[in-house]
């Protein structure tokens, strides 16, 4: 097939780097908060509210809220995966490493889908995308280089390590498993029902810290963190990821996680004075080069 240049953005795109946005305001608001919250009871409430809001615009959108009996199995383990274990492993793997180098081992993520994909044969993957997801992880790298905070894997950070490599590992399972569940359930059907039973844990391991939280210390901009990131960052922003994955792809979706990374670094640039270099500058147009060459037609690999 002959290679075409004409560019493919869809409105999907568009959605796409809103939900980036949105994740990368995200970091600023979570860190907020947390300066009030202990991090599991801030888990729970999130998710919590999340998962309520969710079940309800479902209701109202789509009337129903089940799932056929013979898909609870798989709705469970997608939960669990996607919801569940991943924010175990983020909240303690944070605790144990460098904010460094979580964000490049998170910007494997589209990596990961990438693997995972091919080895279940859930979509082709084409050359372009595969140059992008490359091109992108090494504009990841370039941000974060150019933040001037060194890298440090290290006997001593290499358990936390361990548990942050958890989050790629379950966030692309979670995507890539869901894929075949996009044929019979809309993404606000999917994102709503994984998240409601993945809720349950994390309220369950949250009792404890919810049950010593000083409540009147929570202040007004810490609970606004929580409602932004419950509302936005979980409950918009999963249904647009799953969304963009039913229309175009799961690898192409997963570039936009790493676009995140951009728009952390510029809100914490305007919102919280952190500098931005030239080569975090560089590294940042290298991810939006990687999304132009993934919006132009090429062959795929896999025929």
């Amino acid at each position: 097939m002959a290679d075409n240049a004409k560019p493919r953005f869809s409105s999907i795109d568009i959605a796409l780097i809103v939900m980036a946005i949105i994740w990368g305001l995200n970091f600023t608001a979570v860190k907020g908060a947390l300066s009030d919250f202990y991090p599991l009871a801030f888990n729970a409430i999130r998710f919590g509210t999340s998962s309520l809001f969710l079940l309800s615009v479902l209701k109202i959108r789509e009337g129903k809220i089940g799932i056929q009996r013979k898909d609870i199995p798989r709705f469970i383990m997608l939960a669990l995966i996607g919801n569940t274990a991943y924010q175990l492993f983020f909240i303690n793997g944070i605790a144990l490493t460098t904010a460094t180098n979580s964000s490049l081992i998170l910007a494997t993520t589209p990596i990961f889908i990438i693997l995972f994909g091919a080895f279940l044969r859930t979509e082709k993957v084409t050359i372009r995308v595969v140059q992008g997801v490359i091109l992108s992880f090494a504009g990841v790298l370039m941000i974060i280089l150019g933040s001037g905070r060194p890298l440090a894997f290290s006997n001593q950070s290499i358990i936390g390590d361990l548990l942050i490599i958890g989050n790629p590992i379950c966030w692309s399972i979670y995507t890539v498993l869901s894929k075949p569940m996009l044929e019979k359930y809309s993404p606000l059907k999917l994102t709503a029902v994984t998240i409601a039973i993945g809720t349950i844990p994390l309220v369950l391991v949250g009792i404890p810290s919810l049950s010593v939280q000083n409540w009147a210390a929570v202040s007004s901009s810490a609970w606004l963190g929580l409602a932004f990131s419950a509302i936005l960052a979980v409950g918009v922003a999963y249904v647009v990821w799953y969304t963009g994955v039913r229309h175009i792809g799961s690898a192409r979706t997963a570039l936009y996680e790493n676009v995140s990374t951009v728009f952390a670094v510029a809100s914490a640039w305007m919102l919280l004075s952190e500098s931005m270099t030239v080569i975090q500058a560089a590294g940042a147009a290298l991810v939006f080069v990687s999304l132009y060459i993934v919006t132009r037609k090429s062959r795929s690999i896999t025929k």
